[in-house]
């Protein structure tokens, strides 16, 4: 199969509560918690064939980033992932202890897109 006909995605989905009161998390700390998980997730999946294949497209690498609406959310998000053997990494900020972002290791996008499909995407 070549690179044009597997689309490869790589999902993360950030609680979008911590944008707005009473928490007001600035956007560059947002934006740090989608790069902490995004790298993590990569290391922990960098062997393989999916995640070489999407690091070798470089520039054209396709990043989707959605917001669920709560901790809540992301939480039940994990636990569906993880029932279906998703690979994916929760990124919980410390010292807060609050589960902040999940990323989904880059895959075929019509394998996961149904776990990820209910969410919109981050503004």
């Amino acid at each position: 199969m070549t690179l044009a006909s597997r689309a490869l995605v790589q999902y993360m989905v950030l609680q979008g509560d911590l944008q707005r009161e009473p928490l007001s998390w600035p956007l560059g700390a947002l934006v740090v918690q989608a790069c902490h998980v995004a790298l993590a997730v990569v290391h922990a999946h960098y062997e393989h064939p999916d995640t070489e294949e999407y690091l070798a497209q470089g520039s054209s690498m396709r990043t989707v980033v959605l917001e669920a609406p709560d901790e809540c959310a992301l939480t039940a998000l994990a636990e569906t992932l993880q029932q279906n053997s998703i690979d994916h990494k929760v990124w919980t900020e410390q010292p807060d202890n609050i589960a902040t972002c999940i990323a989904l290791r880059p895959c075929p996008k019509e394998h996961v897109h149904q776990y990820v499909k209910k969410f919109k995407l981050l503004k």
